[in-house]
């Protein structure tokens, strides 16, 4: 059995515009030492992580803690939804979950940020047998990785969790088979 913790990113500074380097507030660093806080005594073997710095700077603590290196999987990385900044987010998101194929020029469409974001769990998990690992992530690639598996993941649960930075998903498996799936949303800094 493989037990995963998808730890999606503490909450990022909007200001920076450029996906790959946007950085964490200073109450996401705070979060990033609760979510080691929680993490530390879960026998953690494995750390992996988008490669974006939100999502490396949530977990670094964990990864320091526990002296584990980080191994970074672009498949992790959040969608990319064009090249420019989008002013209006919840109707373009909308959209995306209305029609999972549904994507801007240059840009990715919800399947396809599932189809890579499944194959690269996949391989994690055809690489380890009975670990306890993290993977840093994102909420809408993270989502995508949710209605995989439970359908009755839609635009309305993806709305309820949408500004909630950080939080935790857990999955056992066996194998590729999922045998359990819980939330853990509610950290020191989390107020919902």
């Amino acid at each position: 059995m493989n037990c995963i913790y998808f730890v999606r990113h503490a909450k990022p500074d909007f200001s920076v515009h450029e996906d790959l380097v946007r950085p964490l507030t200073n109450e996401g660093l705070k979060s990033s030492f609760e979510i080691c806080e929680f993490l530390r005594f879960k026998d953690i073997s494995q750390i992996y992580s988008s490669p974006y710095k939100r999502a490396i700077d949530t977990i670094k603590p964990l990864s320091e803690e526990l002296k584990i290196e980080i191994e970074i999987i672009d498949d992790f990385r959040e969608r990319k939804i064009s090249n420019c900044w989008i002013e209006n987010f919840d109707e373009f998101t909308k959209k995306q979950w209305d029609n999972f194929y549904y994507k801007m020029v240059d840009g990715e469409s919800l399947k396809e940020v599932q189809s890579r974001n499944i194959n690269a769990l996949y391989k994690i998990l055809k690489e380890n047998s009975n670990e306890n690992i993290v993977i840093g992530t994102h909420g809408t690639a993270l989502s995508t990785i949710i209605n995989y598996f439970d359908k009755d993941f839609t635009y309305c649960a993806f709305k309820e969790i949408k500004n909630i930075m950080p939080f935790i998903t857990y999955m056992e498996f066996e194998g590729y088979e999922l045998k359990k799936l819980d939330y853990i949303i509610k950290l020191k800094s989390i107020n919902i």
